[in-house]
């Protein structure tokens, strides 16, 4: 077996590319993940993807050519893992709507997993899309699009001047759009809850509609959330689909 250190310089820019996809993925990219097993996988893919590729000679100009490339690798594997986790941000949207309709907004949470502060109902999105992505084998897919990438991507090959805007701009259009189908019903219910209580207030404004009305709408949001639950799956069917499709899109520009 001969090992040569062009060899080694190839296959650390194959870990470069696997080791950032796995910091910014979905699943991969949870604190509850541990950053040793991270390391770990990301090194055996590595060796895995280096033995499908066929090993082409690098060329760069001394340390900060090699440094140039093992950012642009960076920078790739950044983007793909990105692209394959922006769909969990439309769930975190609708959950935020959702909370908003019924007061739960008032109840943050801190999110250890994100850092960021989440109401109950987006880390209950959360959680269940992490739940069903997992039993669904959809990170075998984050796997297969890295290893995949390589094919439209070469080392060192990929276009950082590919045009983002224009992906970018159907992402925040499919956030909305995506976003306010999944709680459209939610919309509808409240809005005739508001309309009853308003003539209420009118026909007995003796009544105090402004408590009954907080009551109210926690338990109406308690049931529509259950009835929401019923179709979960077809909702998270529908974001692995649009998943695949921003992934595609943003390899497609880089290519």
């Amino acid at each position: 077996m001969q090992f040569t250190i062009e060899y080694l310089e190839y296959i650390l820019l194959v870990f470069i590319r696997i080791a950032s996809m796995m910091v910014t993925a979905p699943f991969f990219n949870s604190k509850n993940f541990p950053r040793l097993t991270k390391m770990g996988l990301s090194f055996f893919f590595s060796l895995v993807a280096a033995n499908m590729l066929d090993f082409t000679s690098l060329s760069y100009q001394g340390v900060v050519g090699y440094a140039t490339l093992v950012l642009q690798e960076g920078i790739t594997g950044a983007i793909i893992g990105l692209a394959s986790g922006f769909c969990l941000y439309i769930l975190n949207f609708s959950g935020n709507m959702f909370d908003m309709e019924i007061g739960f907004s008032m109840a943050m949470e801190f999110d250890p997993a994100t850092n960021v502060q989440s109401t109950i109902t987006s880390g209950l999105f959360s959680q269940l899309f992490l739940a069903l992505f997992v039993v669904s084998d959809m990170h075998y897919f984050v796997i297969d699009a890295i290893y995949d990438s390589y094919k439209l991507i070469p080392i060192g090959g990929a276009n950082l001047k590919g045009d983002f805007l224009s992906v970018m701009a159907t992402y925040i259009t499919d956030y909305f759009v995506i976003g306010f189908r999944i709680i459209l019903p939610i919309f509808s219910c409240i809005l005739i809850v508001n309309v009853v209580l308003g003539i209420l207030a009118k026909v007995a404004p003796q009544m105090n509609m402004f408590v009954i009305g907080m009551q109210l709408k926690v338990f109406i949001g308690l049931f529509l959330l259950f009835l929401l639950m019923g179709y979960l799956p077809n909702i998270v069917d529908f974001m692995f689909v649009e998943m695949q499709k921003l992934t595609k899109l943003f390899i497609e520009q880089m290519a």
